[in-house]
């Protein structure tokens, strides 16, 4: 009996590998944003903002490669941006090391906005195109 995919998802090859991994994606951003900062060289002032929208962007972009498009993908992207803002709630509230700002709740937003219209170009199933097509199976 073939396992039943779900229709919320694309029709991936190994898809609860490719779930897995971005799951870990998601939580290894939120980890990485609540530990102690790793020490660093100076970044420009505000330069973080860049960092926030371009991991957004990857969680995002990565969802429209796992999801069909609509209902699911709009979920997906509306808890993206909910776990950003409660990541910065939780950096001033829960650490020492962290402070809260809202523009990096908004550089993450905008991360997950222009991650999520990748769903409207061709690169929307670059990982359905990368698959190994199936050989007929000969009788």
């Amino acid at each position: 009996m073939a396992p039943v995919r779900h229709t919320l998802f694309k029709p991936l090859r190994h898809l609860p590998f490719w779930i897995g991994l971005w799951a870990l994606a998601v939580l290894g951003v939120i980890v990485v944003c609540l530990i102690p900062p790793p020490p660093l060289p100076s970044l420009p002032e505000n330069g973080d903002k860049a960092e926030h929208l371009i991991a957004y962007f990857l969680l995002s972009a990565s969802a429209v490669q796992l999801f069909r498009r609509g209902r699911a993908l709009l979920a997906i992207g509306l808890a993206l941006v909910a776990v950003g803002v409660c990541i910065e709630f939780a950096q001033g509230a829960l650490t020492d090391t962290r402070s809260a700002d809202p523009f990096d709740a908004l550089a993450n937003t905008v991360g997950v906005a222009v991650g999520l219209a990748t769903a409207f170009t061709p690169l929307r199933d670059l990982l359905l195109r990368l698959q190994p097509r199936r050989e007929a199976r000969k009788p």
